[in-house]
This record gives structure tokens, C-alpha cells and sequence, in this order.
């Protein structure tokens, strides 16, 4: 029996994307966040969630997509990534699914503009949704977990 993990859905652009739900720890509706000077562009600064400092990613920013004015449906998924979390800015955050294990496959070489190498694999859902699992490894780097982890400090 194909093993199942339940997955939150994203949605950047047109595209859905998915987390394992074990590695997501809250999303919360967008907040004021305070730049950070000297980071990278896609890093938009930190907020203060129940007394915890995070570091905040605009993911659209993270895969050169363009990045639209904020809305109602934007949303903060904050992720643990070792031991730290931090916060990816989405489109929207609406779903959580079911998956086999056997239904991932490997991922293309780039899919929607985003490189393979932020991918886990691209997931079947149903006969005709697509999910694009990210690789939160590769999405922070290690020289980008110790920028972020400065932040923290």
C-alpha cells in the first residue's frame, strides 16, 4: 500500500504548489513586516509572530517570478526548516490533500519559470490537477539559512 502524507496547497500565480503539512507550522493572514537592510531582494524583512522573530520570503521574489501588489487572499506559511521557521509569502493558501507517495513523479526541468532544483516532484491530484511539491532545502540554501538565521539573532 502506497504510503499518504497530506500536503498544503498554494497557489503563486496560476500555478498550485504543495508542503508537506508536517513541515508547515501556521499560515497566517499578511502582517506588517520590517525590512531588513542588506539582504537579498526576495527577503522582505521579519515579523514578530507570538514573540518569535521570522524571516519572511516572498517565494514569487525566490523564483523571478513578478511579484503583484498583495490582496486579501495573500497569505504567510510559515515553515520549519531545520530549526529555524520561516515565513513564504503566497498568492493564496486554500487546500490541504491527500497523496500517494507513488504519485509524485520526478520534476521536469523547469516548471512555470521555477528551476527543477526547488522541486521535490510534481504530484497527481485527481485525473487533471497537477501539484508542484516544493524542495524546502533547495528553496533556502545554506549560505541563505545562515544569512536568515542572522536575522533571527
Amino acid at each position: 500500500m502506497a504510503e499518504q502524507i497530506k500536503v498544503i496547497v498554494f497557489a503563486l500565480g496560476n500555478e498550485e504548489y504543495g508542503i508537506d503539512v508536517d513541515k508547515v507550522r501556521t499560515i497566517e493572514r499578511m502582517m506588517p513586516i520590517t525590512r531588513v537592510p542588506k539582504t537579498y531582494s526576495f527577503i522582505k524583512g521579519v515579523i514578530n509572530l507570538r514573540g518569535v522573530v521570522i524571516p519572511v520570503i516572498d517565494l514569487r521574489g525566490r523564483f523571478n517570478l513578478e511579484e503583484p501588489e498583495y490582496t486579501d487572499q495573500t497569505r504567510i506559511i510559515i515553515v520549519a526548516v531545520g530549526d529555524m521557521e520561516v515565513g513564504f509569502i503566497v498568492d493564496a493558501a486554500n487546500d490541504v490533500v491527500d497523496l500517494d507517495r507513488d504519485n509524485i513523479d520526478s520534476p521536469p526541468e523547469v516548471v512555470g519559470g521555477v528551476k527543477a532544483k526547488y522541486l521535490d516532484g510534481v504530484a497527481k491530484v485527481g485525473e487533471d490537477r497537477l501539484l508542484i511539491m516544493l524542495n524546502l532545502a533547495e528553496v533556502l540554501n545554506r549560505g541563505e539559512v545562515a544569512h536568515l538565521e542572522q536575522l533571527e539573532d
